[in-house]
């Protein structure tokens, strides 16, 4: 069995780890990274850019680059580029053959096991979204496993001594609260909560809001409508959020930004940290809720937490960890780096799936048991959701339920299943549904039919209805209408695997290239350095010919979009001049 990866797919930068002698290690990027910018981008000539490539591009080519798609997870959303529409599944799944690739780069070997960590409020539809997008990657996805909970396994590795942990998870684009307890080798979830669209986004896009305002009230241009200035301007917002967590001001200089009838318009401004907080300070209160709910849930009150763990990187805002400290009276702390211990945590519970860990080891013996974050139920009569499972109980989890029918010689019953808290399924959201034939003739509210709940180590749901009468049974493993068959997963792996089959090819079209660039440099030298008349004067005249017009294929052949003609050519210049070389100076 091969090394299982443990991968942080973030909204705005994603992580990769390993376990490597009981210790899980973060693995560099090809670039030297830590972290890799979670954005894909579909050049003009077709070449795909991933990470920091991408993100380096975007303001340049904001309609063909996408940003923040973990967002979209579980939803029918999906962008057109090239005449063909791609999911967010598909999207994720290039960033994940890149971490995967990187992750090969550094091991030497071929990975194709993973855990991948999703946050904690994420139902049932963006996990299997999630599981989809490692299948078309190439990865046996082994884990789905909570982003707060998998930063505690990395703090309880070294912090373990028996205490119960709130970890405040703040990222780009999503926000989870955990209550854990950590003691004698386990790591139990208590309760969850949070808000899948609450993030570092919401506060970048809130500074450039007021960005584009100020430069309207100036110049009377809107840079909403123009995406490549206003992807200047939200890089800028991004910028200017970072910088005003060590600073108290920040100075916006954004130069042509727009075209007005007088000229080019520019963007100077000066934002203190004070005003940035008053500007988002609404986000920051939807924070609270969540925090008050996941203690409830979990049955503690404040007092009784022995840690508040800051994980995500938007909790380096200083105004985020100040309202946590108000909050909770405690004084927050980051005993692991915010940006890498959700990846920890996952090449720690991957290392124990695989048996990279020594038996004797602390990692070893860690337990895991996590929680399902919302409830699930079925709609039965007048739309009620009838519920089966409670949010926050621990999985694995099977529950069954005898319900009846509701009209008399009733021969089939449709099971709608829902998640969510609301006493109406209307409020709550649809996740699939599956009918039930066969049901034995008979008066209404006779037939008891069984629903059964299966929720798996993932998170992820089945659900079995079976008729107590005939036995007849029926089930399904959720999958909504934005989840992928395992058809459509199958061809989106194979447009997957051909980008990464393209890209091998322009590595091997860039390296016939600068394998000649160097010979050319290396013969030039021999040439120069040979005494005078050791080479037949006709022979070096026609070598130095052959060689003059090696190096202005390889100067013609730009490396970021050299071609096969291009290749082509060098190629049999280069080898026919080694060949003539190699012939007359040896």
């Amino acid at each position: 069995m091969g090394r299982t990866i443990g991968i942080d797919l973030g909204t705005t930068n994603s992580c990769v780890a390993v376990m490597e002698a009981d210790r899980a290690r973060v693995i560099e990027n090809r670039e030297g990274a830590r972290t890799t910018p979670s954005v894909v981008a579909f050049a003009k000539d077709g070449k795909l850019l991933v990470g920091e490539v991408a993100r380096r591009q975007a303001a340049v080519n904001a309609d063909r680059t996408v940003t923040s798609v973990k967002r979209r997870m579980g939803t029918d959303w999906k962008i057109r580029i090239d005449g063909k529409d791609r999911t967010p599944q598909e999207i994720s799944a290039l960033i994940l053959m890149k971490l995967k690739k990187d992750a090969e780069e550094y091991l030497g070997e071929p990975v194709t096991d993973a855990v991948i960590t999703v946050p904690a409020y994420f139902g049932d539809a963006e996990r299997q979204a999630t599981k989809d997008a490692g299948a078309i990657a190439g990865l046996n996805v082994r884990r789905i496993i909570n982003e707060p909970t998998a930063a505690a396994m990395a703090f309880g590795l070294d912090h373990g001594s028996a205490q119960t942990v709130l970890v405040f998870d703040l990222g780009g684009g999503t926000f989870d609260v955990s209550i854990i307890r950590i003691g004698d080798d386990v790591i139990e979830v208590l309760a969850t909560a949070g808000d899948n669209h609450l993030g570092g986004d919401d506060w970048d896009h809130r500074l450039a809001g007021h960005f584009a305002s100020e430069f309207y009230k100036q110049t009377k241009l809107r840079l909403e409508k123009d995406p490549t200035a206003f992807q200047r301007v939200l890089e800028e917002a991004e910028k200017c959020k970072k910088a005003l967590s060590t600073a108290t001001s920040y100075n916006v200089n954004l130069p042509f930004l727009a075209m007005g009838k007088d000229g080019p318009k520019h963007l100077e401004l000066t934002v203190t940290r004070s005003l940035f907080e008053q500007l988002t300070d609404d986000l920051l209160r939807r924070t609270e809720k969540p925090v008050q709910n996941a203690l409830a849930d979990a049955g503690i009150s404040a007092s009784e937490l022995g840690h508040v763990l800051l994980v995500g990187g938007s909790t380096r805002m200083p105004a985020v960890a100040e309202n946590v400290r108000r909050l909770l009276g405690k004084e927050p702390g980051r005993n692991v780096n915010p940006d890498e211990a959700v990846a920890l945590g996952a090449a720690i519970q991957g290392g124990k799936l695989s048996f990279e860990v020594s038996g004797s080891s602390k990692a070893a013996a860690m337990v895991l048991l996590d929680v399902t974050p919302l409830s699930l139920s079925i709609e039965t009569v007048g739309g009620v959701a009838s519920r089966l499972i409670q949010r926050n109980s621990t999985i694995p989890t099977r529950h069954s339920q005898i319900f009846t029918t509701a009209a008399p010689f009733q021969r089939t019953v449709e099971i709608k299943v829902y998640q969510g808290e609301r006493r109406f399924v209307r409020d709550n959201k649809f996740l699939g549904s599956f009918r039930l034939d066969g049901i034995r003739r008979a008066p209404a509210g006779v037939p008891q039919i069984e629903v059964t709940f299966d929720i798996d180590a993932n998170g992820i749901v089945k659900v079995t209805a079976r008729d107590l009468g005939t036995g007849k049974s029926q089930d399904i493993t959720i999958t909504g209408s934005t989840n992928m068959t395992e058809e459509e997963i199958r061809r989106a792996r194979e447009d997957a695997a051909r980008y990464e089959n393209e890209d091998a090819r322009r590595q091997e079209l860039l390296d016939i290239r600068n394998e000649a660039e160097a010979y050319t440099y290396s013969l030039q030298k021999s040439l120069d350095g040979l005494p005078k008349g050791s080479l037949d004067r006709t022979e070096e005249k026609n070598l130095r010919s052959e060689l003059k017009n090696l190096e202005k294929l390889v100067a013609k052949a730009a490396p970021d979009r050299i071609t096969e003609r291009e290749a082509g050519e060098i190629k049999r210049a280069y080898e026919d001049l080694k060949a003539h070389a190699e012939r007359v100076m040896h």
